[in-house]
């Protein structure tokens, strides 16, 4: 809270919980504590009827705020969503939430494509679906080179896109843990990272101050060439983030700065 975040996310149902759980912590997060929350919203078990219900419920409880994904297929289903019948995209969300006019809406980027997305160009296309369906703003997937996230934000313009695209930044904290995150997304660490932590990744302590000691550099650069905010992934350990912050030059924070 001391940090002021322009808002924080709460994923849906992430590590096996529920939706009325996710639903419970925004209500408790917004009027509670006084944040403004974010409710990520997936296309899984999704229905016409269950959407509408529960942007009606989002809404009474004084959640205006989306990140309308498709989410991931369950395990081993792999035509889930070419069997679903309303929502098999995260852009027929997008479409029936900013149809209501009454939410601000953000929806994920891939600076590294999406895993299923053949080439980068059709990846692109997705985005801009989804911007054209009524997207306000885009949040980005993790990645640790700057440079995919540069000319992501090229090839969006390039494509008359004007909206924000916010990096997504997730501190190394835990460098086996990373390593598998990147394995299921398909992103990349370079070379000089790997070097840089892989000899301690046995030690906590060090892995994390040198994940921290990076992710000051790449918010940094980020900031400073002209990217509209940073997004930090916690992963329910906020420290990182608040050295992370605190260790930015002061002419870069900013009320644009999320969590």
């Amino acid at each position: 809270m001391k940090l002021s975040p322009t808002f924080v996310s709460v994923t849906y149902g992430a590590g096996g919980g529920t939706q009325d759980l996710s639903f419970d912590l925004l209500n408790f997060l917004q009027n509670k504590i006084g944040l403004t929350s974010m409710a990520h919203y997936t296309c899984v078990n999704a229905s016409r009827d269950k959407v509408l219900s529960d942007l009606d419920i989002l809404y009474k409880k004084n959640i205006e705020n989306l990140m309308l994904l498709r989410g991931d297929p369950p395990k081993g289903d792999d035509k889930f969503f070419q069997n679903a019948k309303d929502f098999r995209f995260a852009s027929d969300l997008v479409k029936i939430a900013a149809a209501q006019e009454r939410f601000s809406i953000g929806v994920a980027g891939f600076p590294e494509s999406h895993p299923e997305s053949p080439t980068s160009e059709q990846d692109i296309q997705h985005l801009k679906n989804k911007v054209s369906e009524g997207a306000d703003f885009v949040v980005t997937q993790f990645f640790f080179d700057n440079q995919y996230y540069f000319d992501y934000v090229k090839k969006a313009e390039a494509n008359g896109m004007k909206k924000r695209i916010i990096p997504g930044i997730i501190p190394i904290v835990n460098f086996q843990q990373i390593k598998k995150f990147v394995q299921l997304s398909d992103a990349t660490i370079p070379q000089w990272i790997t070097d840089k932590l892989e000899p301690h990744q046995n030690d906590p302590k060090k892995t994390y101050e040198l994940g921290v000691e990076i992710a000051i550099q790449q918010c940094t650069e980020l900031l400073e060439n002209g990217a509209p905010g940073i997004h930090f992934y916690t992963l329910n350990k906020s420290q990182a983030t608040v050295e992370i912050f605190e260790s930015l030059p002061v002419n870069l924070k900013s009320p644009v700065i999320l969590a």
